[in-house]
């Protein structure tokens, strides 16, 4: 990659955030896909286990933040319920 594809103006307003995962068969049964996955982790670096750490934490944050910002942006409503009073005799 060359250094203006880094810097240009795109990549540094929406930073690309994409999964630790590398699936190697669209067509793998889900065992497959699972030995595959456990090889990976096993043999991957401690730098790679490092960023991929950080990756899925920026994702989380990421992720709670446009939550928060759904939930302040949705109108507050109030809800009251009217009271009953039962007399017995």
């Amino acid at each position: 990659m060359m250094d203006t594809e880094k810097t240009s103006p795109t990549a540094l307003n929406k930073p690309q955030i994409t999964s630790c995962r590398k699936k190697k068969d669209d067509d793998a049964t889900f065992l497959e896909d699972l030995k595959d996955h456990m090889d990976e982790f096993i043999n991957a670096s401690m730098d790679e286990h490092e960023s991929c750490f950080k990756k899925t934490v920026q994702k989380m944050f990421g992720m709670s933040k446009v939550v928060a910002e759904r939930s302040t942006a949705a109108e507050e409503v109030e809800i009251s319920l009217p009271l009953r009073t039962v007399v017995s005799k």
